[in-house]
Formats: structure tokens, C-alpha cells, sequence
């Protein structure tokens, strides 16, 4: 394993049936250097999948979309020298039951906080990305007794500003437009053309969103896409854009996070970030990482993992 604790899986034909049983997660999970397992637990109404391993004070991650719990296999090692790290597959991603309802982010904390609290811990840091960071927002401001810290990467809770995202670039305006927020809000029509076909749009996400494309390899890749190609698992993912304008309800009722907040981000994000977050907690700092966009976690692992690792030490 490298000196500075990252480390890129090379699992090889770890997509391939074994002919042992063994689940795909599992297989994954052991290809981690540090003693990694899938494991399952009965929370709040549903059954979750994650990823755990190291020792220390207890340290959840949450992922984003078009991700699963695989997003931080580069940082996990590192992480888990000085933490008991768990990244979660969240209701309705991955390897966790894909139920009807539950997919307002508040309602989604909550399953965390009850996963925590199975598996002994009473106090726990948390970090999220994308989607993920929306739940880690809404669990340290609804369980503010049950959070040590939070760090948020790349993406503030949603707030009202996202009724107002244009759909139709103004001439120069070079974008990105977040068509895909409106598309999943669609009913039917997009199991109809992704199943089976996720990988299209698992590709076309993370080439708008990656400096170097080559940070998430092919095989990392065909990972997501097994995640989420099933009709059910586009229609579980759907859910969680379907569930923003109760998101937004939610947030406008927050009061400030009280617990120590990180953010992490790129660019103009970095700089929207360093101007909203603050706001929205009493004791913010905020990071810029740099020559990444969206996917910082697989991009640059070694710089999140040390704001990470500074951070929650």
C-alpha cells in the first residue's frame, strides 16, 4: 500500500460470477487493503448495506449519485488508521432495500441514525457527497446530540435556488444546465430507456464532471452500472430528486448546524460554498480542492483524505 495510505483497487474479474455466492460486495470490499467487509443491518424500516472497516471513533460516508458506497475506495484505507469508517449505501442505492417511500432526506438521516446507533455509537462524524451530503446536513441539524462533526463535499443542502435552474442556455452560456434534476422527476420514462442502459448516462456524468476521465476507470464503472441499470434501482434513485420540494420544506426550518462543519469543493463551487455554508452552521470551514469538479473524492484522493483525516482528527 502507498506511504500516504490511498489506494486504487485493481480487482480485476471481480465482476464475474465466483461460483462461491459471494456477493459482489463482498468481493469489493475484501480487494480494499485494511481488512474491509459488507455487512447488513435492519434500520427504521429498511435493510442497508455497508461497506466497515478500522478502528477508532466512528466515521460514516455517504455517496452520491451516479455512485454507490465504491466512490471512496480510494480514501477508505486512509481513513480507516484512525477511524472505524462505515460507508453506507443508502436507502434506495447499492446494495440496500429500494422501498416505496422515505427518500426525503430528513427521513434518510434518520435511517443513519439508526444504523449508528445499532451498530453502538452514540456520537459519530459523517461526511457526505452529492445526495450524500444532503442526508449528512439533515442528520447533524436533526441529531445534533448524535454528531461529532460533518463535512460536506461539493453540494450544500438543496435550498429554493434550485426552482430557478435554467433549462435552456442563453446564447454564450456554456452550462452545465442540470437537466438531469428535471429528468428525474419523470414517472416511467426514464426505466424505460436506462434499463439495461445506465452506463450511457454513468458516462456521459462523469466526462462533464471529471478534469481527468480516467480517474474513474472503465471498471469502476461498469460497478456503478450494475448498481443502477434495474428498473428498480433507476426508479429508487429517481426518488431521491422526487423528494426536493419536501427537501426544501425541511431546509427552510433548519436552524444553523451547530456542530463543527467542513466543506470541500472546486472552482465555483468552492467559491459559492465559502459564501452559503457559513451561513448555514455556527462553526464552518470551508476547503477548496483544487484541479477536480464534481467527483473529488475519486479525482483527488489524496487531498480529501488529508482534509479529512486534519478535520475529524
Amino acid at each position: 500500500m502507498p506511504p500516504n495510505g490511498i489506494q486504487t483497487p485493481t480487482p480485476g474479474g471481480i465482476l464475474e460470477d465466483s461460483g462461491t455466492g459471494e456477493s459482489l460486495d463482498s468481493r469489493l470490499a475484501a480487494s480494499l487493503d485494511g481488512s474491509f467487509s459488507s455487512e447488513y443491518a435492519e434500520v427504521n424500516g429498511v435493510r442497508l448495506h455497508y461497506v466497515t472497516g478500522g478502528r477508532g471513533t466512528p466515521l460514516v460516508l455517504l455517496p452520491g449519485w451516479p455512485e454507490t458506497w465504491w466512490e471512496y475506495r480510494k480514501v477508505m484505507p486512509a481513513l480507516a488508521a484512525h477511524h472505524r469508517v462505515m460507508a453506507v449505501d443508502f436507502r434506495g442505492m447499492g446494495g440496500s432495500d429500494k422501498p416505496a417511500s422515505g427518500f426525503e432526506k430528513k427521513t434518510m438521516a434518520a435511517d443513519i441514525r439508526e444504523l449508528a446507533r445499532h451498530l453502538g455509537h452514540d456520537r459519530i462524524n459523517i461526511a457526505g457527497h452529492g445526495i450524500g451530503a444532503m442526508i449528512a446536513f439533515a442528520y447533524a441539524n436533526n441529531h445534533p446530540e448524535a454528531t461529532e462533526k460533518v463535512a460536506i463535499l461539493n453540494t450544500t443542502h438543496i435550498d429554493n435556488s434550485y426552482y430557478d435552474f435554467p433549462m435552456v442556455p442563453r446564447p454564450g452560456d456554456k452550462g452545465p444546465h442540470r437537466w438531469w434534476l428535471a429528468f428525474n422527476q419523470v414517472n416511467d420514462l426514464p426505466e424505460q430507456l436506462l434499463e439495461g442502459r445506465y452506463r450511457h448516462l454513468i458516462d456521459y456524468m462523469f466526462d462533464l464532471s471529471l478534469v481527468n476521465p480516467d480517474a474513474i476507470t472503465p471498471y469502476d464503472r461498469d460497478v456503478y452500472a450494475r448498481a443502477y441499470s434495474s428498473a428498480e434501482a433507476i426508479r429508487a434513485s429517481k426518488a431521491w430528486f422526487q423528494a426536493y420540494q419536501r427537501d426544501i420544506e425541511d431546509f427552510n426550518a433548519y436552524a444553523p448546524v451547530t456542530a463543527p462543519m467542513l466543506g470541500l469543493a472546486y472552482g465555483t463551487f468552492y467559491d459559492y460554498m465559502r459564501e452559503a455554508l457559513p451561513a448555514q452552521g455556527t462553526d464552518v470551514r470551508v476547503v477548496e480542492i483544487e484541479n477536480t469538479r464534481n467527483y473529488l473524492v475519486e479525482e483527488q484522493p489524496e487531498a480529501v483524505a488529508r482534509e479529512l483525516l486534519s478535520f475529524f482528527a
